[in-house]
């Protein structure tokens, strides 16, 4: 039994946003002290070139655990091959009420509702420029919630420009259920529009930075078989760098009668596997290797990674496994994908 195998039950006990909190001021500390350094071992991995971009390993830390980008080079330290951070809006906002973060331990499942609580873009920026991170960095972007959805294209170039210089990529989330509406977005004249937008203003900025940042775009794992295709499409058309497939899903079909399963938000871990996988394998057939997938939803073994790369992926990334299976789950997958 590792460590973490053995503290968990304890940590379960309490609040789940405060043992996140914990976490990351516990990780944080332990960076600082050169703990983490003397305890874990980069793990074992042949590099992937994607986007352009050479990955010394194809397991990444996904968005929302370090939304503020507080503690990179600690989880730099934890193996993970590239790091995402986000997602962050142009202003700050507090986010829903709490509670927001309630596990279901019987599916090894989590719901948020987070609704994209964070410092605001500057912030984020700060706490970038203060780290010590040399690696690949992803940056996730979003609107606030008050902006009205037909101006939420300005929310994003805003995040876009005043991230760029920053970023290894960026991603931008239109597939959060948190925030109201936002997922209307993946429409397909909606998305279309936002797309265009994003890259004119990529291309912009490649010239004034000189360096071109790649685009990636989150989408949903409750998508209709018709709606990946025409998101696929798009993805063809406007010549995004990569997808991310997928973020939390609405559906509770996994989770009937478990504790908090009928709490409101977006449902991670292990019940989300199979949906984010199928969204996957119908992206790669669409797409044919035409835009790289980056998969994520339900990694909890390196056998779950090892199916979202014969589904298509080319890198994937953990979050709700890691409140389960703890730091060793980077290490797993690494070893399992070779």
């Amino acid at each position: 039994m590792n460590i973490y195998s053995f503290t968990r039950p304890l940590l379960f006990k309490f609040d789940a946003e405060r043992i996140h909190d914990l976490t990351l001021k516990v990780l944080k500390f332990a960076e600082k002290c050169g703990f983490l350094s003397m305890c874990l071992a980069p793990p074992v991995c042949k590099s992937r070139t994607v986007m352009g971009l050479v990955f010394p390993n194809p397991v990444g830390l996904a968005a929302g655990l370090d939304k503020n980008g507080v503690v990179i080079d600690g989880m730099a330290k934890l193996g993970f091959g590239f790091i995402e951070i986000g997602t962050v809006t142009p202003r700050p906002q507090p986010g829903n009420p709490k509670p927001r973060l309630f596990r279901v331990p019987e599916a090894q499942g989590v719901i948020n509702r987070f609704g994209f609580n964070n410092l605001g873009v500057d912030k984020l920026i700060e706490n970038v420029k203060a780290s010590h991170y040399h690696g690949i960095l992803g940056i996730n972007i979003g609107k606030n919630f008050d902006t009205p959805l037909e101006h939420a294209v300005d929310d994003y170039l805003i995040c876009m420009q005043k991230v760029y210089a920053y970023a290894s990529y960026i991603t931008v989330n239109i597939s959060s259920p948190n925030t109201k509406n936002l997922r209307d977005l993946q429409a397909a004249d909606a998305l279309s529009n936002l797309l265009s937008r994003l890259k004119s203003e990529q291309s912009i900025l490649a010239q004034q930075h000189g360096k071109y940042v790649p685009l990636a775009l989150k989408i949903a794992p409750d998508l209709t078989s018709e709606q990946v295709r025409e998101i696929a499409d798009l993805l063809i058309q406007h010549r995004i760098d990569a997808v991310i497939a997928t973020n939390t899903t609405l559906s509770r079909d996994a989770v009937k009668g478990m504790s908090n399963a009928e709490e409101a938000g977006g449902l991670s871990g292990l019940p989300v596997r199979d949906a984010s996988t199928r969204v996957i394998r119908e992206l790669s057939s669409a797409l044919q290797g035409q835009v790289p997938i980056i998969g994520v939803g339900g990694i909890l073994s390196g056998t779950d990674a090892a199916e979202k790369i014969a589904a298509g992926a080319s890198l994937v990334q953990v979050y709700s496994g890691l409140i389960y299976k703890g730091p060793r789950l980077v290490s797993d997958v690494c070893k399992a994908l070779g």
